[in-house]
């Protein structure tokens, strides 16, 4: 750490200093704060009379500091459910989990969502499936506590989404996308934005617009790739040295599991 007169400096995007004579400044990795006059000058075009809340890594309202979530191994019963889980979740999953073996598949996670939000392509259940399981187990599926997990976080996604769906056409474009990403604590630099849009173009040439399947799908795979990416910035600098072996680890699973 160096110094400049009586101020220490970091890199651009290390964890924001606490001086109670400067508003804080948002950086790649942190969630801007939950003031109304945060300095955002650090986000190109960010329109100020919009800045976002900060609600943390991925989760809204509930933060969490990694993708993945490492349960004990469910047993085939319903008691595994975390305590105090709302009784609608527990009777979504035992309806779909028709063998009663106590884990959901791709199929019968499907229908599950679409019973409380709405129909999932199965290229975003399958993304689901692969951040949510327990990794431990070998088989794309999911036990009661990652179940749980999985309708809170979605719930909590669904709300961010509302919130930027400004015009509640049920469809947010590229702006909003952003917006929305950004008041969950990721600073999509423009152009990998844009590669994020392209994939939902229509051919039509018209700019293209995500359903919510779409912006879940869109957040999921920012959010997991960036906390992969932390693991290797331990300083939170913005960078990180890989090898091309560690590269391909980290990449990989998101291009194949789904």
């Amino acid at each position: 750490m160096s110094s400049y007169g009586n101020r220490a400096t970091y890199s651009p995007s290390a964890p924001p200093l606490s001086d109670p004579n400067e508003p804080p400044v948002a950086h790649p990795y942190h969630p801007p704060p939950p003031s109304s006059s945060g300095n955002y000058s650090n986000y190109p075009n960010y329109p100020q009379s919009q800045q976002p809340q900060s609600s943390g890594y991925g989760y809204g309202p509930s933060s969490s500091s990694s993708y993945g979530y490492n349960y004990q191994q469910p047993t085939p019963n319903y008691a595994t459910f975390p305590p105090g889980t709302d009784p609608q979740i527990i009777q979504s999953f035992q309806m779909v989990d028709r063998d009663q073996s106590g884990f959901v598949e791709e199929k019968e996670l499907q229908e599950a969502l679409s019973s409380g939000y709405q129909r999932f392509s199965l290229r975003t259940i399958r993304l689901l499936i692969f951040l949510f399981k327990n990794p431990s187990d070998q088989f794309p599926r999911i036990g009661p506590k990652e179940f749980a997990a999985l309708w809170s976080c979605l719930g909590q996604w669904r709300a961010i989404f509302e919130r930027f769906d400004r015009d509640r056409s049920g469809k947010i474009d590229a702006t909003e996308l952003r917006d929305a990403l950004y008041s969950l604590g990721y600073m999509v630099p423009p152009s990998v934005l844009e590669v994020l849009i392209s994939r939902y173009t229509d051919g039509s040439g018209r700019r293209p617009e995500l359903c919510f399947d779409s912006f879940v799908e869109c957040g999921m795979i920012v959010k997991g790739l960036t906390e992969k990416f932390k693991e290797k910035d331990t300083r939170y600098t913005g960078s990180a040295k890989l090898t091309y072996d560690e590269f391909m680890s980290m990449i990989l699973p998101f291009i194949v599991s789904y």
